[in-house]
């Protein structure tokens, strides 16, 4: 029996194949629109409202892994991003003193009971040691935390609870500090960014590529977590977290690694935000900002990295265009969205080629008339 190939079969190519190259393919394409195509296109004022949404998409890259993976409902990111977001602006405030002669930021001559800076300011005057606690306090946080929680087993609305509790407390705490955190204003009219003006538009030009060139490695390096063996056991633990005990691994350790690097991630996005922003303060690290960062990713999908980053830049842009309008129902419609997703579309707008397509592909049932 001779088997025929057709001409259009011969040229298709193989599954494979197009796997290989749409990854790669899709990296580059967002290389291309993030540092060609948008900074050519977009105006100051435009480039800088992208380079923050860029940061919170950071964020929305740890939910993926923490939410999506690992089916952790990380309601607290707010508290990551608000320690590093903190840790970086130490450092600027620090620096702008310095370069007028002071020692003192100019809220603490104002609220500050002292005259020496205090203690635990003083190491954030190293620029090296600031970086480093930017990602890595974040992490230490996220670790005892995290330690803790997961060898009890608690998990479910039970960790999404306490993780909101902890956003609230952070705020609460650093708005009682005014003398030391700012208070309610937090650390505002941030000048410099080692040693470049933040004012000059072509430094806030370099500020976009920096958050821009982060995003991308970021993405590259959580898929590589999630293609490894590691990730293939978060699945797992997401989805039989019992029956992965069995087999020999602790489901706690698994859950605390996908929680530190989200926490990391979170806090190297409240870092870029910084510098693009020029300010932080509580409002921007409660309960509210952390809710945002869930459903940004879980509007574009949170089992996807693209999906994610697509649905916390989406959900960002919103804010800024609607909350002006209309103030008073932008909470709501920000609650509406997370529970269309989560109820009706848990995979997010990334799943929705694929809801069309296996409905299209379902069989007919005998009940039903073609």
């Amino acid at each position: 029996m001779t088997t025929t190939v057709t001409p259009a079969a011969a040229k298709t190519p193989a599954p494979g194949v197009l796997t290989r190259f749409r990854v790669p393919g899709g990296f580059l394409l967002g290389a291309v629109l993030l540092l060609g195509v948008a900074p050519l296109v977009l105006p100051d004022f435009r480039l800088s409202l992208l380079a923050k949404y860029l940061c919170y998409a950071i964020v929305a890259v740890g939910v993926s892994l923490a939410w999506g993976r690992g089916g952790l409902l990380v309601l607290g990111q707010g508290v990551f991003f608000g320690l590093g977001g903190y840790a970086m602006a130490m450092h600027l405030k620090l620096a702008d003193a310095a370069a007028t002669g002071e020692t003192l930021p100019d809220f603490m001559q104002l609220y500050g009971t002292s005259d020496t800076l205090p203690w635990w300011w003083q190491p954030f005057a190293n620029p090296w040691f600031a970086l480093a606690m930017t990602v890595l306090l974040p992490m230490a946080v996220a670790a005892v935390l995290g330690f803790f929680v997961f060898r009890r087993r608690v998990k479910g609305a039970y960790f999404a609870i306490l993780s909101q509790a902890l956003a609230a407390a952070l705020a609460i705490w650093l708005i009682g500090q005014q003398a030391t955190t700012g208070g309610t204003n937090g650390l505002t009219d941030i000048q410099g960014f080692f040693g470049y003006d933040l004012r000059d538009p072509v430094n806030q030009r370099t500020v976009y590529f920096i958050i821009a060139a982060a995003l991308l490695l970021v993405m590259v390096l959580v898929r590589q977590l999630f293609v490894s063996r590691y990730g293939e056991l978060l699945v797992a633990v997401r989805d039989s977290e019992e029956r992965v005990r069995f087999l020999g691994y602790d489901p706690a350790n698994v859950k605390l690694v996908a929680y530190v690097v989200a926490a990391g991630l979170a806090g190297l996005g409240g870092a870029l935000f910084v510098p693009a922003v020029g300010i932080i303060s509580p409002a921007l690290i409660g309960i509210v900002p952390s809710i945002g960062f869930v459903i940004g990713a879980a509007v574009g999908g949170r089992a996807s990295l693209v999906g994610a980053v697509l649905g916390a830049v989406a959900v960002a842009w919103t804010q800024s265009t609607l909350s002006d309008a209309f103030p008073a129902a932008w909470t709501y419609l920000q609650g509406l969205l997370f529970v269309l997703a989560v109820g009706f579309l848990p995979g997010g707008l990334a799943s929705l080629t694929t809801v069309v397509r296996n409905r299209r592909t379902r069989p007919i049932s005998s009940g039903e008339t073609a």
